[in-house]
């Protein structure tokens, strides 16, 4: 029986290389200023048009407590879905897509982190490079990222009392 197989989209963050399922995403595009919304996490840069659709733009860097944020020319927004919402986070560059058996992930360690390891699908290693492998699903699902827990499963409100 042959180990099951996954692709992972591989970014940089400063000096720390992550990579997230690349099945979570849907395009790739160079960074652009957002429209800052007011009373919003700092790690939520603000929200961007993408095709008539606003969508919710998240620094990972800033979200990681990451030093030195900065934008650059090949800083990037990489266009999420998840769970049919879509989101953008903001990482320093796209370095590559890797595949991965299941048996050459290593589960999280168990210590604290910038990154809960509650968010921590695993730990592979890409050409001599230690690779976190973030579980991205969750982490923008979690209550405490505020993302998605206003959006109601009724956009109209058709079925208000």
């Amino acid at each position: 029986m042959s180990a099951q197989k996954s692709e992972y989209l591989t970014f940089w963050l400063g000096k720390e290389y992550y990579g997230i399922d690349i099945l979570t995403v849907q395009e790739i595009r160079t960074y652009d200023q957002v429209t800052a919304i007011v009373n919003m996490p700092d790690y939520i840069k603000g929200v961007m048009n993408l095709r008539g659709v606003v969508i919710p733009i998240v620094d990972m860097r800033l979200k990681f407590n990451l030093p030195d944020v900065s934008y650059h020319e090949m800083t990037v927004v990489i266009i999420l879905n998840i769970d049919s919402r879509i989101v953008g986070i903001v990482v320093d560059s796209v370095a590559d897509v890797v595949l991965f058996e299941t048996n050459e992930i290593q589960p999280p360690p168990e210590f604290a982190s910038a990154l809960e390891t509650k968010f921590i699908k695993g730990l592979a290693t890409h050409n001599d490079l230690m690779l976190v492998l973030i579980n991205i699903q969750k982490l923008m699902n979690s209550s405490e990222m505020a993302l998605f827990d206003q959006i109601s499963d009724d956009p109209a409100g058709q079925n208000a009392q």
